[in-house]
C-alpha cells in the first residue's frame, strides 16, 4: 500500500456568499464564485503549496462547486504533475435549493442551540449527514492507497464543516470535540502527515471556542 507523505485539505477563497449572504436569494449556493478578495486568497495558498509539493505529484479532489473550481484553478500547479477528479461527496453541507436569508439565519440560530453535528436544516443535511458522506469518500480514497503508484499527495479542495468532519472522521473525534471548533478561515488548510511510526498527524489544530462537553467517556 502506497500511502501518501501529505493529506493537504484546503477551503476555498471567499466568496460571493461569504461577502453577503443576501446572494442565496438570487444564486444557487454550488454556482457561487470567488470574489477578488477569494482569488487573491487562494494564489496565496497555491504559492505555499507549490513549495511544498517541490515538484512532486499530486492527487486532487475537489467539490463540484464553482468557488471550488475557481479556487483549485487559481492554486496555479502543474497540471502535468496532478490528477484531478471532482468529487461531490466533498460538497458543501446543503442547506435546501433557493434559500430566505432570514430564514436560513433562524434556522442557524437554532442549529447553534441544537447542535452542528445533529442539527438538520429544512430540505437540507444535518453535519451528521455530512459525516457519513465523508466517511464514504474515505473509503474511496483507502482503496486508492492500493495502487503502488500512487501520488506521496494528495489534495483535497472543499469547504469548512467538510474539512472539520474529515479529520474527526480520520481521526475518530467524537460528537462533543467536533462541536468545540471552528471552521477554518477562507483560503485556510490543514495538513495530515505521515510519520514514521505509520500514523498521520495533524500539522495545525482547529480553533476551539468552546471546550468540549461530551455525554461520556470517549478516547
Amino acid at each position: 500500500m502506497a500511502r501518501p507523505q501529505r493529506i493537504v485539505l484546503v477551503r476555498h477563497g471567499e466568496s460571493e456568499g461569504n461577502a453577503d449572504d443576501t446572494v442565496y436569494e438570487r444564486e444557487p449556493d454550488h454556482a457561487l464564485r470567488l470574489t477578488a478578495t477569494g482569488l487573491r486568497q487562494a494564489r496565496e495558498t497555491g504559492a505555499r503549496l507549490r513549495d511544498l509539493f517541490d515538484g512532486e505529484r499530486v492527487s486532487v479532489y475537489v467539490s463540484p462547486y464553482r468557488r471550488t473550481h475557481e479556487t483549485f484553478r487559481s492554486l496555479g500547479l502543474d497540471l502535468e504533475r496532478v490528477r484531478v477528479r471532482e468529487e461531490p461527496r466533498l460538497r458543501e453541507q446543503d442547506w435546501g435549493n433557493w434559500q430566505d436569508r432570514d430564514d436560513v439565519r433562524l434556522q442557524k440560530t437554532y442549529r447553534d442551540a441544537y447542535g452542528h453535528f445533529f442539527y438538520r436544516f429544512a430540505q437540507g443535511e444535518s453535519g451528521a449527514d455530512v459525516y457519513d458522506r465523508v466517511g464514504a469518500f474515505l473509503e474511496s480514497l483507502h482503496r486508492s492507497f492500493e495502487d503502488p503508484d500512487h501520488p506521496p499527495n494528495v489534495l483535497l479542495v472543499t469547504h469548512g464543516l467538510t474539512m472539520r468532519l474529515f479529520c474527526m472522521r480520520w481521526f475518530h473525534w467524537s460528537v462533543a470535540e467536533f462541536e468545540s471548533l471552528s471552521n477554518p478561515g477562507n483560503g485556510e488548510t490543514r495538513m495530515l502527515m505521515l510519520g514514521e511510526d505509520g500514523r498521520y498527524t495533524l500539522d495545525q489544530p482547529f480553533e476551539r471556542w468552546r471546550t468540549p462537553e461530551p455525554y461520556g467517556i470517549t478516547g
